[in-house]
């Protein structure tokens, strides 16, 4: 009430700049309250549809109370949809974005051809301002809120803070990709249906016993005396197992 009274005064009665009045002050106490200890908060989680993306973070304030109510929270769940929706942001803030991932993206830059005939400090340079901008795109803080997209999220952010009245930190994320870091089996169809081709093949089929081979089969055995296999033998100049057969 007293914050109220006082913002018209300040500004003569006029409402919207007696409201601006308020916000700058609300924003300029949440600066004051960013170095107060936020041991309390929620590690929430955000599913997008389809269950393909997941994020986890950790969000700090001051007081449980604070944690539950529904401003909390909602700057929770935006936040999480936002990690979520900006696949190249890996950290809060671009000052926690880790120096050997820059030192790749400032080789890539340095070999671009559009600054390879430039004098080396010019390079320099002018990779240095890319690589703020890199830093930048990667940091949390520094993306466009859902709610409005002309502000970003340590906006937001601060905008909670003068409304609570506690301080708010983002402690850390994690995005999960699903089949993410795993190879996928490459199939071949072709070889895969002619191994299917090939299990399903009927046996082939016997051929059946010839006639003469049935006739043999059928043959009664004879009992014959070694007096006539003799005979045969003198006869023919057979051998002996061949006159027996015959």
């Amino acid at each position: 009430m007293m914050d109220c009274k006082k913002a018209l005064a300040e500004n003569g009665g006029d409402m919207d700049a007696s409201i601006e009045w308020l916000r700058k002050k609300g924003l300029a106490g949440a600066d004051k309250k960013a170095g107060r200890l936020a041991a309390e908060g929620v590690v929430a989680s955000y599913i997008h549809p389809g269950s393909r993306l997941g994020v986890l973070l950790e969000v700090n304030c001051e007081t449980d109370f604070v944690a539950a109510s529904d401003k909390f929270q909602g700057l929770v769940g935006e936040l999480g949809m936002i990690i979520a929706s900006c696949p190249d942001v890996i950290c809060v803030t671009p000052e926690e974005v880790p120096a050997e991932v820059l030192a790749k993206e400032r080789d890539v830059e340095m070999g671009k051809e559009d600054i390879k005939s430039k004098p080396e400090a010019v390079r320099a340079k002018i990779v240095e301002g890319r690589i703020q901008k890199i830093k930048d795109n990667m940091a949390l803080v520094n993306q466009a809120s859902l709610r409005d997209p002309n502000k970003k999220v340590s906006e937001i952010i601060k905008e909670t803070i003068a409304a609570i009245g506690e301080n708010i930190q983002v402690r850390r994320f994690v995005r999960y990709n699903l089949g993410e870091g795993l190879e996928k089996r490459a199939n071949d169809f072709a070889a895969e249906v002619a191994q299917q081709t090939q299990a399903k093949a009927p046996e082939p089929k016997k051929e059946a016993p010839k006639a003469e081979e049935k006739a043999e089969e059928k043959k009664p055995v004879v009992q014959v005396a070694a007096s006539v296999v003799k005979e045969l033998r003198d006869k023919t100049g057979a051998g002996m197992m061949d006159c027996k057969k015959a």
